[in-house]
């Protein structure tokens, strides 16, 4: 079982900069494939990054591909997005995703994923 809180969300001018950190309960973190997913209003939730478990193999959405960074730190059982140049289409509820077992090309699936976190909103204004 683990247990997943966001962080770091907030409101943004368009072409800033915001860093979620992602907190996970659990003494086998290291074994967990970790992602990052969005929502906006009215529309799916989308793969934003993955990061897998084993060598730190990264999947990024293609929208945000070399704008967002997704890292983990095993020792202290925290994930983060650092997100630059930020638009305003990036505005939704940023998830925290977590599980076991997930292999390479199904890292951006979010039916994957059992253990998510509330969720932290992120506004990028004009």
């Amino acid at each position: 079982q683990v247990q997943l809180v966001e962080s770091g969300g907030g409101l943004v001018q368009a072409g800033g900069s915001l860093r979620l950190s992602c907190a996970a309960s659990g003494r086998t973190f290291s074994t967990y494939t970790m992602a990052w997913f969005r929502q906006a209003p009215g529309k799916e939730r989308d793969i934003v990054a993955a990061i897998y478990w084993n060598d730190g193999n990264s999947y990024y959405g293609d929208s945000v591909k070399g704008r967002f960074t997704i890292s983990r730190d095993n020792a202290k059982n925290m994930v983060y997005l650092q997100m630059n140049s930020l638009k305003p289409e990036d505005t939704a509820v940023y998830y925290c995703a977590a599980d076991l077992g997930i292999t390479l090309g199904r890292m951006s699936m979010a039916e994957k994923y059992h253990y998510w976190g509330q969720g932290t909103q992120v506004t990028v204004s004009s």
